[in-house]
């Protein structure tokens, strides 16, 4: 008997000798009990210390002992390990519990044995069971993991470990994540019953999901608050008054579409991790794509940053596992200002006028433009590019059934300026109805620092990912024309010089003349200033400084001001006929704001890993464009636009009473709108246009740029001067430079009398904004 005894004892003695070196599996070793490794996610922030979202596998961030909740901490232990102070890793009284009630007497409402310690030790270091005799292993290791993480950590270190640790549902992992998801608070913030209910979800994330299943939360919520009274944590009172309360969840799912700044993000997240660029991996059409690539790979440090920086060990870093902090130049109260612009006049003013000029009209939402034919075609490659398409031809559905499904009212959530809303339509009416949003982006930056403070690529990331704020590229129409007169301010001219207003003809290398052509007939044949040239926005004026220069000199100024997108040096250029992004506009309009120094956008300062250690800084790339004479007679150029042209409506509607300088411009159909507008401390752009360029109006007056995208402008400037403490003011000014005795009063320089004649005169100055 004894033999058989002490034969026993031996064969668990060896069989855990066994288990602890790691010769029946893996076995953590020193060095990975003192490091256990988890996946944190990488926090984004604000240049004003604003969390704005993260990139993650598991969303996850660690937080110190003193920054949780005591209602947390009470909670777990008096649920889950009642004798936790007590023990060292594993409970004995728990374990004969299990033995005696959970085994012998079958109850399986007894509980289990695993301690808070044992359940870490699960987390850090098992991956799921394949069988039971698996898991059989498993348990006895974390046995032996939890005296061994005892012997490591304190207690604290071994509950905050776990509450970081500890996964729940809807992308939230560990305490913090967890309390931002399901009561949009922080953990150090949670009330007693709110602490209830995420440890109660602790036992089963997936069955305790407060959101699908309150009434079941809301019970276990309550055994949770029993057993913290049960361990005197809460009073009798305090539990009879918890336990009747409601659930109530302020449910925030984490993710990388919501929150603010989704265009921006994405944008860091595809840059960050960009490949360097290899021709064999670009189309042949896209060559203009590959230098560009090229270029940012070579010049740019924070494109590609994962793949040029190492870990002291060679590892990459990965955005998603490391916990870095990178730490933007966004500033969360100018990009709500943003935002709430671009959805405000959207929404409220330009859809719905959109929507009543294209009420019953065929083929709309496109122009008239377009042949049957070429809607029809239109229409067929956008339904064949659905993911509804793709499912039903997988499953070999016909072509004409497919065409008669998508014809058939279905139950769909669709995007409106209001909130996502439930309704019926067929999915064809679907693809009718997104083409027919109008669509629009804002870049704003510091022309100084290059810090971008702004950054809204479409009116939805969640239904509308094609950035046009950095990614896209439109035809910019007029806003082009300050890059022609910046030519003739560095050549020697003033914006006070007279030149005729007379049409001007190009003979072209084909033996063809070109004459741009210009509609209004205000002050035809006279001299007249550039200043009221630019204002008006008159294509003979901007034409006839084309002549006195060529294009070959024009296309190397719009270079030298920092535009890199193809553009051919034909006379045509000088009216806006290539395509630009938005945020190199307004870098290039940055320059005159930065005294001729033009500076590339600034989009990150610093990145530091997940002990806090700065591991890249990042400062912003000039080069002097122009010389500062020329760049602040261009301010004076681009502010007579605001107070006596086609901008004018910034005084008189929008009530700005500060130096602010801009060029309105609409191209070819009304295509395209854009405002792009300069202050002594902020530049900034907005563009608005359809899907495609055959989505527009088709009335002038709504679809020129003063009525598209300044108001846009308007309204973000309106936003972030009401915060002063961005250090953005209307009292800012433009500096001039030194010894700098100019008169840039002109003779022909007239405020217009009332609102009513600039009302009148917006169709007159617009129509010369087309080419």
């Amino acid at each position: 008997m004894y033999g058989i005894f002490a034969g026993a004892i031996l064969l668990i003695v060896l069989l855990f000798s066994l288990l602890s070196s790691g010769a029946l599996g893996f076995m953590p070793g020193f060095e990975e009990l003192e490091n256990p490794h988890s996946n944190l996610a990488t926090e984004i922030y604000s240049a004003d210390n604003v969390l704005l979202s993260t990139f993650f596998l598991e969303n996850r961030t660690p937080v110190e002992f003193h920054e949780i909740s005591p209602n947390v901490i009470n909670a777990l232990v008096a649920t889950e390990d009642v004798r936790f102070y007590d023990h060292s890793g594993i409970d004995a009284r728990g374990l004969a519990r299990v033995l005696v009630r959970t085994i012998l007497m079958r109850d399986q409402g007894a509980g289990g044995g695993s301690t808070i310690t044992q359940q870490l030790a699960k987390l850090l270091f098992h991956d799921p069971a394949r069988n039971i005799w698996d898991r059989s292993a498993q348990k006895l290791k974390e046995w032996i993991i939890a005296v061994k993480l005892e012997r490591s950590y304190t207690k604290e270190e071994i509950l905050t470990m776990y509450l970081n640790k500890a996964p729940f549902i809807y992308d939230a992992y560990g305490i913090r994540s967890a309390a931002a998801t399901f009561f949009s608070t922080t953990q150090d913030s949670l009330k007693v019953e709110e602490a209830a209910v995420l440890v109660g979800m602790l036992k089963n994330p997936s069955l305790f999901n407060p959101v699908r299943r309150p009434e079941l939360v809301t019970s276990r919520r309550n055994v949770v608050l029993g057993q913290m009274l049960k361990a005197k944590y809460i009073t009798r009172e305090e539990f009879d008054s918890l336990r009747h309360l409601p659930l109530y969840l302020e449910f925030n799912r984490t993710d990388h579409i919501g929150g603010l700044a989704p265009y921006f993000r994405e944008y860091l997240r595809t840059t960050l991790t960009a490949r360097q660029p290899l021709r064999e991996n670009y189309a042949s059409w896209d060559t203009p794509r590959f230098i560009e690539d090229s270029i940012e790979w070579n010049t740019n440090p924070l494109y590609g940053w994962v793949h040029k920086n190492l870990k002291a060990d060679g590892s990459r870093y990965s955005i998603y596992n490391d916990g870095l902090k990178i730490y933007t130049t966004i500033d969360s109260r100018m990009q709500r200002s943003a935002e709430a612009a671009l959805t405000k006049h959207l929404g409220e003013t330009l859809q719905p006028q959109f929507w009543r000029e294209k009420r019953g009209r065929p083929r709309s939402p496109f122009s008239r433009n377009i042949t049957q034919e070429q809607y029809e075609s239109i229409i067929h490659r956008a339904m064949r590019q659905t993911e509804r398409y793709r499912t039903l031809s997988s499953a070999g559905v016909s072509a004409d059934s497919i065409r008669q499904i998508f014809n058939q009212p279905v139950s769909m959530r669709v995007f409106t300026y209001q909130g996502d809303v439930d309704t019926i339509m067929t999915p064809m009416d679907s693809i009718h109805y997104y083409k027919s949003i109008l669509r629009a982006s804002l870049f704003s930056m510091d022309p100084q620092s290059g810090h971008v403070k702004a950054y809204v690529g479409g009116p939805s990331y969640r239904h509308f990912k094609y950035d046009m704020a950095v990614q896209g590229k439109r035809q910019v129409g007029s806003t082009i024309k300050p890059f022609v007169y910046t030519l003739a301010m560095q050549e020697g001219l003033t914006p006070c010089d007279m030149v005729p207003n007379i049409p001007q003809t190009f003979y072209l290398p084909t033996g063809q003349t070109w004459t741009p052509r210009t509609t209004s007939e205000r002050r035809a044949g006279e001299m007249v200033s550039l200043k009221w040239g630019l204002a008006q926005s008159n294509n003979n004026i901007t034409a006839w400084i084309m002549r006195q220069f060529n294009p070959e000199a024009v296309a190397r100024m719009i270079r030298t001001l920092g535009i890199r997108s193809p553009m051919d040096p034909v006379p045509a250029l000088s009216l806006g006929t290539p395509d630009f992004s938005l945020s190199e506009m307004v870098a290039a309009y940055s320059t005159y704001a930065n005294k001729g120094v033009h500076t590339k956008p600034l989009f990150v300062t610093r990145i530091e890993d997940r002990y806090g250690n700065v591991i890249s800084t990042f400062s912003p790339r000039r080069n002097e464009a122009i010389n500062e004479e020329s760049a602040y007679l261009m301010l004076n150029l681009l502010e007579g636009v605001v107070n006596t042209g086609s901008g004018y409506r910034l005084r008189f509607r929008y009530g700005f009473k500060g130096q602010m300088g801009g060029k309105t411009g609409t191209t070819q159909n009304n295509s395209d709108g854009w405002y792009i507008g300069v202050t002594p401390n902020l530049v900034s752009g907005v563009w608005v246009g359809g899907e495609v360029r055959d989505i527009h109006f088709d009335n002038l007056y709504h679809g020129q740029g003063a009525n598209t995208g300044l108001p846009i402008w308007a309204l973000y400037m309106q936003g972030v001067y009401d915060h002063p403490e961005t250090g953005v003011t209307e009292e800012d000014v433009f500096e001039k430079p030194l010894n700098f005795d100019l008169d840039l009063t002109c003779p022909d320089e007239v405020t217009p009398d009332s609102a009513d004649e600039i009302e009148v005169g917006w169709g007159r100055w617009q129509r010369d904004e087309l080419f």
